[in-house]
């Protein structure tokens, strides 16, 4: 075994996997807030909170129901999509055609809500979800040891984010959403129901939220807290990425989450601002974002 700059390449390779693992999560929450943002304007603070509840609908289904992780990783990202609905339907429409500071005063409203309202419940020490037993052990890789639920998480992320990705920028329901974002009134002389197209892309973005609390609950406990210790960290990679860009949010949330691994190994001390001296870098050279397009 070799020694990288004094650094056993267990030690190394073992942070790189956790920072492929945190870049997974930010990458794909940052994805729902970049589909929200660049369809419907709206810079969705509850985004946070919304993750939470994935994670506890998955347990709550499984300590009231029975029903275990397959069933929730379906079930819990269309019962948070359809809580999105109703949040879009009642409270979020009337906001866009103002500016957008009053849609992130509702969203950040509504997620101390609902972490509120959990805590009340809950408390706030974390719940234990099990890894499902199809996922359970791991595989010696000779440099490392990678755990399976963990490769598994890493998989299904990149999926999901680059099958997002491919819908939006390479189909005709894309080419539709990124139409009726630039204008809604010629889209609907089409015959295409403009409003529960951005209904339905509200849903889907937070549903994305859903499906990533699903897959943290049984690596982090769940609690009502999980959601607003991410949240900020995952607006810092949207910034840097480009608000509004699909592509920007995949690539910079893995990217971001390999850097965090690495400063975790050389400089422990940087590793929890180390995102926010990045965005600040980003911010100085290209405002609008690595990805990002000037408006």
């Amino acid at each position: 075994m070799f020694d990288l700059l004094g650094v056993p390449p267990q030690v190394l390779f073992g942070q790189l996997l956790l920072g492929l693992i945190n870049g997974s999560f930010y990458a794909l929450l940052s994805l729902g807030l970049a589909v929200i943002f660049g369809m419907l304007n709206v810079i969705n603070f509850a985004h946070g909170a919304l993750y939470m509840i994935g994670a506890f609908v998955a347990w709550l289904l499984l300590t009231k129901l029975g029903l275990g992780y397959w069933w929730a990783l379906g079930l819990s990202p269309l019962i948070v999509a359809l809580l999105g609905v109703v949040l879009e339907k009642t409270m979020l429409s009337r906001l866009y055609k103002l500016d957008h500071l009053y849609g992130l005063l509702l969203t950040f409203g509504l997620a101390l809500i609902m972490e509120g309202a959990f805590r009340h419940f809950y408390g706030v020490s974390g719940q234990p979800y099990p890894i499902p037993d199809a996922l359970k052990g791991g595989q010696n890789l000779g440099f490392m040891f990678l755990p399976n639920y963990r490769g598994w998480v890493v998989v299904a992320s990149l999926i999901v984010c680059f099958g997002t990705w491919f819908a939006i920028e390479r189909t005709r329901l894309g080419a539709y959403l990124r139409a009726a974002t630039e204008n809604p009134v010629l889209v609907q002389a089409f015959g295409i129901n403009v409003p529960v197209m951005i209904t339905a892309t509200y849903g889907f973005g937070v549903a994305l939220a859903g499906l990533a609390g699903v897959l943290a609950a049984p690596i982090y406990q769940v609690s009502p807290l999980m959601g607003s210790n991410l949240i900020i960290v995952v607006f810092a990679v949207v910034v840097i990425g480009g608000m509004g860009s699909i592509l920007g949010a995949i690539v910079t949330g893995l990217g971001l989450g390999l850097l965090e691994g690495l400063t975790k190994v050389f400089y422990p001390e940087a590793s929890n601002i180390v995102v926010f001296v990045v965005m600040a870098i980003v911010l100085l050279i290209k405002p609008a974002g690595l990805f990002g397009r000037e408006r």
